[in-house]
């Protein structure tokens, strides 16, 4: 098949588009190399990418819509994956306008392509975010999820909101997936993991919000890939409708799918083994909880299980081993 995917450039967007392009799918892949971290790790894993015939890059913003026109053009896609968006909680505190450029703006620029190109299924990243305030766990698509506490969570249930419109008025198949907690190797540097890691080994100290008693439903990127590449083949459909627990819109094709195994692991736990993969331990700063930050999160798979027969089950103490073997690997420690 052929696909456009934003943000290949990107943690999630490099894994999803090797496991495509290896399973012998043609890939255009669209991102803008914003310097939020290390371009340098975004080249590396543009450079996988391209050893692979299949892959095309376009490089450019989503707020420019010639050139994702561009990267349309290239792909012919028959599905769109839109990944690319100015993500972390706590920077949207310090740097507002990226969120409303990319995940509103840049979000509805997507939009407004798949509406020209008519693809069988568009699929949209959100986050468990959005579930902002609500304290009834596990967190379940149907809940509520209208208050959320950072902009980020904002302007991804505000995506969410503008695709189902989008897919009410031109018949636009489309998922939009809520990640809990994505880690693993080529991972983000501004994620918790890999901080943790490179502060332990350089002896430096980790700073431990909430007190250490958050909990947070990791989710390893490679199953995260699996469930996105089996919800490609669910087109939102009255077909494949779930009873009691399905999102499916009566006015759409259109659902919200969490994406996570639903087995959430303390903070201090998640520390621990990483000292243990790391065979050493922490300097532990204890600190209380950022703004914007909550207490817990927790997926209720349910949903995707049902949808495609498939749950996350990787183990942290897993997970966190395949990391710092990359870490050390792609730092050469």
């Amino acid at each position: 098949m052929r696909y456009l995917i934003t943000g290949t450039a990107g943690f999630i967007g490099f894994h999803l588009a090797r496991r495509l392009l290896d399973e012998g799918h043609f890939v255009v892949g669209f991102d803008a190399m914003t310097p939020y971290y290390d371009v340098a790790l975004k080249e590396r894993r543009h450079a996988i990418l391209a050893q692979s015939n299949g892959f095309r890059p376009v490089i450019g913003h989503l707020e420019d819509r010639t050139a994702l026109d561009e990267a349309a053009a290239l792909a012919e896609p028959e599905v769109i994956v839109h990944l690319a968006a100015q993500a972390g909680v706590r920077y949207s505190l310090e740097n507002p306008k990226a969120y409303v450029d990319s995940n509103l703006v840049g979000s509805w620029n997507v939009l407004e392509l798949a509406k020209a190109v008519q693809p069988r299924h568009l699929l949209l990243a959100s986050t468990s975010s959005v579930y902002g305030a609500n304290d009834k766990i596990p967190f379940a698509e149907l809940d509520r999820a209208d208050e959320p506490l950072t902009l980020y969570a904002a302007s991804k249930k505000s995506m969410e909101l503008m695709a189902h419109a989008y897919a009410h008025l031109f018949h636009l198949p489309t998922t939009a997936f809520r990640f809990f907690t994505v880690y693993g190797p080529w991972g983000r540097p501004d994620m918790a993991l890999f901080k943790f890691v490179s502060a332990i080994l350089k002896g430096e100290p980790i700073e431990i919000y909430g007190e250490g008693r958050m909990s947070r439903d990791f989710t390893y990127v490679d199953d995260l890939v699996e469930a996105i590449l089996r919800l490609v083949k669910v087109v939102p459909s009255e077909l494949n409708r779930v009873d009691g627990v399905d999102t499916l819109s009566p006015e759409a094709p259109y659902r919200t799918v969490n994406i996570g195994g639903g087995q959430p692991v303390e903070l201090m736990r998640f520390v621990e083994t990483i000292e243990a993969a790391l065979g050493r331990p922490a300097i532990r700063t204890m600190l209380p909880m950022q703004p914007g930050d909550v207490p817990r999160t927790f997926a209720a798979p349910q949903l995707l299980e049902a949808l495609t027969g498939y749950r996350p089950s990787t183990p942290v103490d897993t997970g966190v081993v395949r990391f710092v073997d990359w870490y050390r690997d792609y730092f050469g420690l």
